[in-house]
């Protein structure tokens, strides 16, 4: 009864691993990339007893020929494999328990996911209150950006050019003379 259950919480961490970063996965079949995360992240490796290179050469051993996959079955053929490359005190049995034990109810990590850094050189970049020139005149006094009135120059349909210093003045200058 115990040896199911700890079936069952290896084909849990199989299918968990399977899926992880692909959305049309089934969770029945495992590609070279989930493998070798699976490996990595269960400490199957240990860069002593077993590399990434051992990895990738047993799951190359374990597929089908034309296949880019391992089913649950070839997963099982390859920690057989590798079991006595990692625990190589114990018989292969024991080494196979041992391999077993390391991987059974574990799930992906995800460690080392890049987060968003919100630094003091950001908050410096974005403080819109050292704002210059015309990227000034995009916000109010509050730092509210002003929308399509700050960003776009607003059309005066007078007759003069922008920023010309005596506009409206013209009918005053033909009237004197």
């Amino acid at each position: 009864m115990a040896e199911s259950t700890e079936m069952d919480q290896l084909l849990t961490s199989f299918k968990k691993f399977a899926v992880h970063g692909d959305t049309k996965a089934t969770g029945k079949e495992m590609n070279g990339k989930n493998w070798a995360k699976l490996c990595k992240d269960c400490k199957v490796i240990d860069s002593k007893n077993v590399t990434g290179t051992d990895v990738d050469i047993v799951f190359t051993k374990v597929k089908a020929k034309t296949s880019r996959v391992i089913t649950y079955e070839e997963f099982q053929k390859a920690l057989e494999e590798l079991a006595p490359k990692r625990f190589k005190n114990q018989s292969k049995e024991e080494a196979l328990q041992s391999i077993y034990k390391l991987i059974e109810g574990k799930e992906p990590a995800n460690v080392g996911v890049t987060k968003v850094a919100k630094t003091g050189t950001v908050d410096r970049l974005t403080d819109t209150s050292k704002y210059t020139g015309s990227h000034k005149e995009r916000f109010d006094e509050s730092g509210k950006g002003k929308g399509k009135g700050g960003r776009e120059e607003i059309v005066e349909h007078t007759g003069y050019v922008g920023a010309y210093k005596n506009a409206g003045t013209y009918e005053e200058k033909t009237k004197a003379k």
